[in-house]
C-alpha cells in the first residue's frame, strides 16, 4: 500500500530545508504510512511568497509570521485550535522562546506554530576577539578599527533601525500614523549612519547570510552587532571557521528591543490530507523533535526544551543561552494584514537615508505616510 503524501514547502538554506527533510526522515517510525516530501524555494520569495497559490499546491508551509494576519484573515491556512492538539497547544505555548509562539496568533487563533524561533542578534569570532563589544561605545571603536560588519540591506537596515529605537524605549509603529517620533528616529539613524560610514561599502547590499560568510571565512573582520543568527555557523566544520553568536549590544533598555524574525509551521485550509498535516506539523514543533533530529538537520529551533538543551549548545558554542535574553526581549511587528506591503514600501527608504541619499527628515516624513496608508483598520 503506497504511503499517504504530505506536500511541505519551505525555504533554501540548510536551517529552512535540511531541517525538516531530517525529521521527515524520522518520521517514517512514527507514522509509517505517512511520507512527508518537502521542496524549497529562495530567502527572497520566502519573503514575498504569494500565499494564495502556495496553499492550493502544499499541505504545509514554513512561514514568515508577520504573513499571518493576511492568511488568517483570507483563511488561508487551517485554524489548529480545537482539532485534537489543545493539550499540545498550551505546551507549545509555555516552551515559547519570547514572543514566537504568539507570533503565530491572529483574531484569537492560532494559526501556526513556531518552527524556528530568531531576532538581531551580534556575532563575532572567538579566535579573533576574546571579549566582543557589549555596549555600543565599544562597537564604535572596533569599528573605527575596521574589524565590523553590519548588513545594511533594505529589509536589514529597516529591521536594525527598529531594532536600535525599541533598545531606546519607543516600540515603532505604536501611535497611528507615526512610524516613530522625531527624537527618537533621530537619535536611532544618527547611530546607524555611523555605523554605516566605518563598516565596508558594500555592507549596504549585504545580508545576514552573507556577512557570516565572510566573518567564517575571513580574519580580517571579527564582529557584527546586529544581524540574524544562523546556529548552522556556530557548529564545526560548517565553515572555515567558527562564528559565535551573542545578545545585542546593550542600550537604554539592555538588550531589549530586537526585531523578531524565526519562521513558523502552517497547515494549508485546501488541503486533502488535513488532519495528518496537523499531526505531522504538532509533532515537528514539539520539544523532543526540535531539539532532536530537527536540530540535527540544520535547524534553529523554536521551541525552548531546545535552547535550553546542553546537548544543542555545547554543539553551537552556546547559540541558545548565549542569545536567549535577547530573544525573550524581541520586538514583535505590529498584526495588520497589510504590514508586509508596508514594510516593503519603506525597506529602501532607510538604506537610501543611511546612504545620504535623502535626509533623516525626509525619511521620517516617509515612513510616517507608510503607517498612514499601510496600517489601517
Amino acid at each position: 500500500m503506497s504511503p499517504m503524501i504530505i506536500k511541505g514547502m519551505t525555504w533554501e538554506h540548510e536551517r529552512g530545508y535540511g531541517s525538516v527533510v531530517k525529521a521527515a526522515e524520522a518520521y517514517r517510525s512514527v507514522a509509517p504510512d505517512v511520507e512527508v516530501q518537502w521542496e524549497y524555494r529562495s530567502l527572497q520569495a520566502f519573503a514575498d511568497q504569494d500565499l494564495e497559490s502556495l496553499v492550493e499546491q502544499y499541505d504545509l508551509l514554513v512561514i514568515d509570521h508577520p504573513h499571518i494576519p493576511i492568511a488568517a484573515e483570507d483563511k488561508l491556512f487551517t485554524p489548529l485550535n480545537g482539532r485534537g492538539f489543545d493539550a499540545e497547544l498550551e505546551t507549545l505555548a509555555t516552551q515559547s522562546v519570547g514572543r514566537s509562539h504568539e507570533s503565530y496568533q491572529h483574531l484569537g487563533q492560532q494559526w501556526g506554530l513556531a518552527l524556528d524561533a530568531a531576532a538581531q542578534v551580534a556575532a563575532y569570532r572567538p579566535d579573533l576577539l576574546e571579549s566582543p563589544p557589549r555596549n555600543w561605545d565599544e562597537v564604535m571603536a572596533l569599528a573605527e578599527e575596521g574589524r565590523v560588519l553590519w548588513p545594511f540591506k533594505p529589509v536589514d537596515s529597516y529591521s536594525s533601525l527598529i531594532t536600535i529605537a525599541a533598545g531606546l524605549g519607543e516600540d515603532p509603529m505604536a501611535t497611528p500614523g507615526v512610524f516613530l517620533s522625531e527624537d527618537v528616529l533621530t537619535r536611532a539613524m544618527e547611530l546607524l549612519t555611523r555605523l554605516a560610514r566605518l563598516v565596508p561599502a558594500d555592507n549596504a547590499g549585504f545580508n545576514p547570510i552573507q556577512v557570516a560568510d565572510v566573518l567564517a571565512e575571513s580574519d580580517t573582520f571579527a564582529y557584527s552587532p546586529l544581524l540574524f543568527g544562523y546556529t548552522n555557523y556556530s557548529r564545526a566544520g560548517y565553515r572555515p571557521n567558527r562564528v559565535q553568536y551573542i545578545d545585542i549590544p546593550s542600550s537604554t533598555r539592555g538588550v531589549a528591543g530586537s526585531l523578531l524574525g524565526g519562521a513558523g509551521i502552517a497547515v494549508s485550509s485546501r488541503s486533502q490530507v488535513m488532519d495528518a498535516a496537523i499531526a505531522h506539523a504538532f509533532w515537528l514543533a514539539s520539544g523532543p523533535v526540535q531539539e532532536g533530529s530537527y536540530y540535527d538537520g540544520g535547524g534553529q529551533p523554536g521551541n525552548a526544551v531546545a535552547w535550553e538543551s546542553a546537548r544543542t549548545n555545547a554543539d553551537s558554542l552556546d547559540f541558545f543561552t548565549g542569545t536567549r535574553a535577547t530573544l525573550e526581549g524581541a520586538y514583535m511587528r505590529p498584526r495588520f494584514a497589510t504590514y508586509i506591503e508596508l514594510q516593503n514600501a519603506v525597506s529602501p527608504l532607510v538604506t537610501s537615508a543611511l546612504l545620504g541619499e535623502i535626509t533623516i527628515a525626509e525619511l521620517r516624513e516617509r515612513l510616517d505616510a507608510g503607517v498612514a496608508e499601510w496600517l489601517v483598520r
